[in-house]
């Protein structure tokens, strides 16, 4: 059996159409004809029936595509392998990570790690926090950079990092040393908060605020690298993680003001399935590295 009847089969058994399918893999319709003739030869089943100008797929034809989609799967896979090992490979590793950390904790990182680490092939999916757990339990990834601790009993957690949430608003212009301290209630009443920035802690911290301030306006923004653009052009000023805007704050973009509201912790946790060597080597170079 050759891996191309297969290819050839799952694009006509999708398109129903062996015209199409010789468009799409750059081939010949006879060529089509003839990779499906072979296949059904080695298979001894019939996998298509002519309905005037299209095909229609068998019983046996549609029981067949997963087992066809595994074999490609297999294949592919060891081809990639093979391909990673010729360049100087020997390991992989594969990181889901959420939007905020991928745009604060991971690119300092996984640049330093990867100049320790050249043998190791590492691939990065940005998903939201809610869907990096998933992605861990039905191992499409080795490890989980997340803003939120796992629940499923599958999985295990750590924390890594534990980031103070700061009052954060854009520069007034005036000099740090000579002007007045900026005042919470002023900047709270007089600006749009910016909320939902985070997954976890907005929930109690909004309640907090509405309550010493119960006419304060607010506006979700679902992404902190939007928020911190909002609060620079003077939309608004929020309660964000300490390390997400440590840049901005200082190139003088951002202010972080003093506040009398009890404020959250915000963390980042490691989500793994299976406590392997190398999952626990990048979580330890994660936390000694840390910006």
């Amino acid at each position: 059996m050759e891996f191309s009847w297969l290819h050839t089969f799952l694009t006509a058994a999708k398109y129903g159409n062996f015209r199409r399918t010789a468009e799409l893999l750059y081939i010949s319709q006879p060529s089509v004809t003839v990779h499906i003739h072979n296949l059904e030869k080695e298979l001894g089943v019939e996998l298509f029936t002519r309905v005037g100008r299209r095909i229609r797929l068998t019983e046996e034809g549609r029981r067949y595509i997963p087992h066809a989609e595994e074999l490609l799967a297999v294949y592919q896979k060891g081809k990639e392998d093979l391909q990673s090992f010729s360049q100087g490979f020997t390991a992989s590793l594969s990181l889901a990570i959420s939007p905020l950390i991928a745009d604060t904790i991971l690119p300092f990182v996984l640049k330093k790690y990867m100049n320790k680490h050249p043998t190791v092939e590492v691939s990065v999916k940005v998903l939201e926090s809610e869907e990096i757990e998933k992605a861990v339990l039905s191992e499409e990834i080795d490890l989980g950079l997340s803003c939120l601790e796992t629940t499923d009993r599958e999985l295990h957690y750590q924390i890594l990092f534990t980031d103070e949430v700061k009052l954060i608003v854009p520069h007034d212009g005036a000099d740090a040393e000579s002007a007045p301290p900026l005042d919470e209630e002023e900047i709270l009443t007089s600006n749009y908060l910016l909320t939902e920035n985070h997954p976890v802690y907005w929930e109690s911290l909004t309640r907090e605020v509405k309550h010493k301030y119960p006419n304060i306006k607010m506006m979700k923004v679902s992404q902190i690298h939007i928020t911190k653009r909002f609060i620079i052009e003077g939309l608004g000023v929020s309660f964000l993680p300490l390390s997400t805007v440590r840049r901005e704050l200082l190139e003088g973009w951002l202010l972080e003001v003093s506040t009398t509201i009890p404020l959250p912790k915000a963390h980042t946790y490691a989500i793994i399935k299976h406590n392997h060597s190398k999952q626990q080597e990048f979580m330890t170079f994660l936390q000694n590295y840390r910006i």
